[in-house]
């Protein structure tokens, strides 16, 4: 359709008080009361209040009468300034409103299965995934996923400044990434692929072209779980780096971003942030860093609760040692570095000292895991022999190795989450509330259980 009249933004209103103006949106609600109607419309800026009076025009007011939530209207009208004791600090254009001529009806909204009016969608998460193309259109609901573009934003700015190449990688794979059994295969043609766990072993080639790379990828988990922290696929902000001196330098890049992180989404999401309570901690001085059996001994003298002989950390120990840090050092962060090298992936290398345990780390972050990492294996020999122990295929990962045969600096990286930040960062109940479009055992857009009846 072409419109006939420029139109203004809703936040663009705020400053054309006393001037005609033509908006364009859906209807997030209509009040009726008396012989006024109030309607509060929507676009991408925020939502604006029109007040239709059939004294102004009779016929916006029969064509008010007939709306309802989501229609999508143009409103033409005036903006006035709200009286004093009108105001709605809470809104952005709370100071004005809309006093309509005229509204055209661009498109209709059948009745939608929930109120979308209320500032909460107080529905079971089924539900609301149910409708999930109408559930996303709620203010609070839209709002997680403005907090996830400052926080990729803040991500792609920190690495550009340190001079990281940003690449893209491929999520069908000829083999799997991590090893085990956790993949999706997939019919490629007549041959058998699968679906990439990670894109590690793509951005470790590009550390030899690039020396420093980031990517911002789809993996993939065949978890057989359902838990409120792991999806079957996420966005992995994943970093790899070269010429490194130690994995030392890779936990300070981890910081950096996590500090930057967390000042962008305070300084540019604060409606988004007000909308679910959400407080962003500061870091006042360096993350502490523990080694794994040395946060095992701490978690065991805090709390009695003796994992001291497991090979990783329990969920509960990664809580109380985000409380312990919080507690001490005034943020809910801690590295745990040193964890055995029979629980990480072929590529992670051991520490010389002690080669049961690698020279990894995880960065907790609120009550759990946030970034994984440490330094790589870049001896060729070292690393074919390696995946030999582990009875890794090494012809299955020719092209990966070719780039470690012809010469590959110290180096090594780490991932982070995204839905995972995101949900703690506004205190989500469940990681499918931090996906757009969630794929868990359940579903795929519709419920699977569902979709086979």
């Amino acid at each position: 359709m072409a419109y006939a009249r420029a139109r203004t933004l809703t936040i663009e209103a705020i400053e054309a008080s006393g001037k005609k103006i033509t908006v364009y949106g859906w209807v997030r609600l209509r009040r009726d009361h008396g012989k006024l109607i109030f309607l509060d419309i929507r676009d991408r800026t925020g939502i604006i209040q029109a007040v239709v009076n059939p004294k102004v025009s009779q016929e916006a007011y029969k064509t008010a009468q007939t709306l309802r939530a989501e229609d999508v209207v143009e409103i033409a009208g005036k903006v006035n300034k709200r009286p004093e004791s009108a105001v709605k600090a809470e809104l952005e254009t709370g100071t004005i409103e809309l006093e309509a001529s005229s509204i055209e009806i661009i498109s209709k909204a059948e009745t939608l299965p929930f109120d979308m009016g209320a500032n909460e969608l107080n529905l079971e998460l089924p539900t609301l995934l149910d409708y999930r193309s109408i559930a996303l259109r709620h203010p609070k609901i839209a709002a997680i996923f403005k907090i996830q573009e400052t926080i990729t934003g803040s991500f792609r700015n920190t690495l550009k400044k340190e001079g990281f190449t940003e690449i893209f990688v491929p999520t069908i794979v000829p083999s799997a990434t991590e090893g085990g059994a956790e993949v999706f295969p997939l019919d490629y043609y007549d041959k058998k692929a699968y679906l990439a766990q990670s894109p590690q072993l793509y951005k470790q080639i590009m550390v030899s072209i690039y020396e420093r790379v980031f990517t911002i990828a789809h993996a993939y988990r065949a978890e057989p779980s359902i838990t409120t922290r792991h999806l079957s696929e996420y966005l992995s902000l994943d970093v790899e780096f070269g010429f490194i001196d130690n994995f030392e330098e890779l936990m300070d890049m981890a910081e950096k971003i996590v500090v930057n992180l967390l000042k962008d989404v305070e300084e540019k999401n604060k409606k988004e942030l007000s909308l679910f309570g959400a407080n962003i901690p500061k870091i006042k001085s360096k993350i502490p860093k523990m080694k794994m059996r040395e946060a095992q001994d701490l978690v065991f003298k805090m709390t009695g609760v003796d994992h001291r002989s497991e090979p990783d950390l329990d969920p509960s120990d990664e809580k109380e040692l985000c409380k312990w840090a919080n507690e001490k050092y005034g943020a809910p962060f801690v590295f745990v570095t040193h964890y055995p090298t029979s629980k990480r992936p072929f590529y992670t290398m051991p520490d010389s000292s002690n080669p049961e345990y690698t020279l990894s780390f995880d960065m907790l972050g609120f009550t759990e895991e946030w970034i994984t990492g440490g330094q790589r294996i870049n001896d060729y020999n070292m690393l074919v022999e390696n995946m030999k122990k582990r009875k890794i295929n090494p012809s299955l990962f020719e092209i990966y190795l070719q780039a470690f045969k012809y010469g590959m600096p110290p180096e090594g990286g780490f991932a982070m989450g995204l839905e995972r930040i995101t949900k703690d960062l506004l205190g989500l109940l469940n990681i499918r509330e931090a996906s757009l479009f969630p794929r868990d055992m359940e579903r795929v857009d519709e419920r699977l259980s569902k979709s086979e009846k």
